[in-house]
């Protein structure tokens, strides 16, 4: 073990740091043997801990420096101990849930104990210096959910020190000498997203460490039906960099070997910082004494041999047993540590329980001296209410559900006015306070979020016509937003060398290099990963996938991780990441589909945006490299040939985000769409208006958020009639605007006939012209539609067509 400047130590300060790490360890373990009575007592949901793995995490931990990222899992409770970023109250306040960020740091109660988080921003939303503090990115529960990120973490740091000129750095790096370590169980590296980052980061060559802790089982399921050869590092060996190839550094090194684990992870933080390579440490032969988790005991699927054998060979006692040996502390010395963590941890957990109950139990006081009251004053349910109150009051460590519960209830049977105004009230009140400690912070509310940025519109030459093929339209307002914005890069596949499969990025990569324009293997959900990993650490990357059907490889992500993380993290990560797409129609089952029911419902807390054509696509992107919210663009897959004018202030112009436009002004009915479907519209509104049938057209522009302004219901209340088209299958995006114009919008009052929707055939859309056609909603289609409902108005103006 070696200080800073790598002079040896002196024996009595080897023996202070390691006696240190040896009370981490112990406390540490007495955290997750008393979590697991908590939950088993009832005081606790869940609970998910870390012990058996506590020594190797101490390894890590010193090597981990100041500007360093973790991206793991939830096993990692003594590493956060060990950096001074968990403390045992704090792991009990997360373990009892705990709505207060001042009691639980990681989550606030949103996530269960064992998911970590470091805050990166300051309370108004701004990013605080990532140089000075040790990071974590906030964890999830998927398994291998933690991969995809790591590689993003790990590359902003090549970024950072390959590319010049970025100006916002200094928060976010120091040469970009910062490591992004990540952790991982053994069972969890049988998933495709641990394979599709491994492979990732050898072919990049980032500064990233990944440990795989190894107890031989994922849950109950051992090795053997996890891993080809039982054996990570070995199947993973051909990643093994030489003279002749790059690669990998690969470590096997074994759990319970304090010493070995700490020269290990220093060569590994070592080579990776300053080599810029990715590292492979293997940690195997590690134990998992409680089980997998609080939801059943591992003597159910171990044998006796192993279950003696995790005994014998439990990391701390491996542990305690060196420092024995080499004379750091005697028998007797290490009991007393123990006996004195014990009470430690015991006294934080009360205090945790206290501060968690404790103000719930005064909310419950004061409910019941108000039902009291009540009760008092009932003249025919008075007896029905004090039971409701025995009930209340029988309840020792009550929950704000208990309480609500049983306050609705009472309610029903007030019928003294007075008392109903009071407990109204009361639930009101109760509410307000309480919801948003469990549902803010889906979006940023920050001075940068997407309402921030007011509209500007393209200008135009006067005698500008519509001339240039929209990618160019793209390209020209790349090309700009690249030199106003250096923090900016650009990457998936195709998309550096040929200029993406549409030239929206022609001549790109040969003006601004091969790092901020970059082509990606076909793995699109570490192409997502990379974004929110570099997005995390202050760059604006975009994120390209290809075609709108090939989200559905990284939906798990934006959904699972870059959608939930300013609600888990509550507001204290950000990671703007600007996903861009293209798709609605082309050709065939794989290059035609618009499933924007199934991304809208997954990824609420990522901002969907559907622009009609180029100019407005380049205006989202305007918009978004000004907000800190992470935003999909889906651009129409047949608009890259079509006509566009030719704006004059490219990067300057603003799509607003949330905000609808009406194309058509008219009487007669309103209809409702977006994307490469509302070309269609357009014609068809032409059409009708030939048979005095007058069409108002609304563009939606944005499902999520979804006209912000309640423009749509104006419409309707002029028209008195709705239909929305829309190319996803029957109830999919079309289901989500019906309800936010007839719930949110409360357009029902204005409407003489049904509401009606008009999508997309069942199936994936056929191929070729005649597949389109007879497969998505088609102008005729529209033409017919719109007059069967002006028929039902008025028959004998508009006589049946068939």
């Amino acid at each position: 073990i070696k200080e800073k400047n790598n002079t040896t130590l002196t024996f009595e300060d080897f023996k202070t740091e390691v006696m240190n790490d040896y009370k981490i360890a112990v406390t540490s373990r007495e955290c997750s043997l008393l979590g697991r009575k908590e939950v088993l007592t009832g005081k606790a949901k869940f609970g998910i801990f870390g012990d058996g793995k506590e020594v190797p995490q101490l390894a890590m931990a010193k090597a981990f420096k100041n500007g360093d990222f973790r991206s793991g899992y939830y096993r990692d409770q003594t590493f956060m101990m060990a950096i001074g970023e968990l403390t045992p109250k704090q792991f009990f306040a997360g373990l009892y849930g705990h709505t207060d960020l001042d009691f639980d740091p990681m989550s606030a109660g949103r996530q269960m104990g064992g998911h970590f988080v470091t805050h990166s921003l300051n309370e108004d939303g701004s990013w605080k210096d990532l140089t000075k503090q040790k990071n974590s990115s906030a964890d999830i529960s998927p398994t291998a959910g933690q991969m995809p990120r790591l590689l993003g973490l790990a590359q902003a740091s090549k970024i950072y020190r390959n590319v010049d000129g970025i100006t916002v750095k200094d928060k976010f790096t120091v040469d970009g000498n910062e490591v992004a370590w990540g952790t991982i169980g053994n069972a969890s590296t049988s998933e495709g997203l641990f394979f599709e980052t491994i492979n990732a980061a050898g072919v990049l060559q980032v500064p990233m460490v990944m440990s795989v802790w190894d107890d031989e089982y994922g849950i109950s399921v051992h090795a053997r039906h996890q891993t080809t050869k039982e054996n990570i590092s070995e199947i993973l060996k051909g990643y093994q960099r030489d003279e002749d190839s790059k690669g990998y550094e690969i470590f096997r090194v074994k759990g319970w070997d304090y010493a070995e684990l700490v020269s290990t992870y220093e060569r590994a933080g070592a080579v990776a910082r300053e080599e810029h390579i990715p590292v492979l440490i293997h940690v195997n032969e590690l134990t998992q004494p409680q089980g997998h988790s609080t939801s059943g005991s591992h003597e159910r699927y171990k044998n006796a041999e192993r279950l003696a054998w995790e005994k014998d060979f439990d990391c701390i006692r491996q542990m305690r047993l060196w420092m024995i040996a080499i004379n750091i502390a005697s028998p007797e010395e290490l009991a007393e540590i123990d006996f004195d963590l014990k009470k430690e941890v015991l006294e934080a957990k009360k205090e945790a329980w206290n501060s968690f109950i404790n103000p719930i139990i005064e909310d419950q006081k004061n409910l019941l001296a108000l039902l009291g009251q009540i009760a008092e004053a009932s003249i025919n349910h008075k007896e029905r209410i004090q039971k409701y109150i025995s009930e209340l009051s029988a309840i020792k460590s009550p929950l704000k559900k208990e309480m609500l519960a049983i306050a609705r209830k009472i309610l029903r049977f007030i019928e003294v006015p007075n008392s109903k105004v009071l407990l109204s009230n009361w639930i009101t009140n109760y509410i307000e306070i309480t919801q948003p400690r469990f549902s803010s912070n889906l979006y940023s509310d920050s001075d940068l979020n997407v309402f921030s940025v007011e509209k500007v519109l393209p200008k135009y030459a006067e005698d500008a016509k519509a001339d240039l093929d929209g990618r160019m339209i793209l390209r020209d307002n790349f090309d700009a937003l690249f030199t106003k914005y250096p923090e900016t890069l650009i990457f998936g596949e195709d998309v550096g060398n040929i200029g993406d499969v549409n030239q929206g990025l022609e001549g790109m990569q040969e003006k601004y290099g091969e790092l901020r324009v970059a082509d990606i293997g076909i793995r699109e959900a570490t192409i997502i990963g990379q974004g929110i990993g570099m997005a995390l650490r202050g760059l604006r990357p975009i994120a390209e996938i290809q075609y709108l059907d090939y989200l559905l490889y990284a939906i798990q992500i934006m959904s699972d991780d870059l959608a939930t993380l300013q609600y888990r993290t509550v507001g204290k990560q950000k990671a703007p990441l600007i996903i861009r797409t293209r798709g609605h129609r082309l050709e065939g089952i794989w290059h035609s589909g618009s499933p924007m029911g199934m991304i809208i419902n997954a990824i609420r807390g990522i901002h969907v945006l559907v622009p009609r054509n180029m100019t407005q696509a380049a205006g989202f992107y305007n918009t978004l490299l000004e907000c800190d919210e992470p935003a999909l663009v889906i651009e129409c897959l047949n608009g890259y040939r079509l006509k566009e004018k030719t704006p004059l202030n490219f990067g300057e112009f603003k799509t607003p985000i949330g905000v609808v436009e009406t194309l058509k002004e008219g009487s007669d009915i309103t209809l409702v769409s977006y994307g490469s479907t509302l070309r269609l519209v357009e014609q068809a509104a032409v059409e009708l208006l030939d048979l005095g049938i007058d069409c108002e057209v609304i563009d939606i522009q944005s499902l999520l958020p979804f006209d912000i302004n309640k423009d749509i219901v104006k419409s309707i209340a002029k028209t008195n009639r709705l239909l929305v088209i829309d190319e996803d299958v029957p109830g999919g995006a079309s289901a989500f605007i019906l309800q936010q114009i007839m719930e949110e919008q409360d357009a029902y009052h204005h409407l003489d006939s049904k509401p009606q929707t008009l999508a997309a055939k069942e199936h994936r859309p056929a191929y070729g012209t005649d597949g389109d056609y007879f497969s998505k909603p088609s102008t005729e289609d529209i033409f017919e539609k719109v007059y069967s409902m002006m028929h039902e108005v008025n028959p004998s103006k508009y006589p049946a067509l068939y």
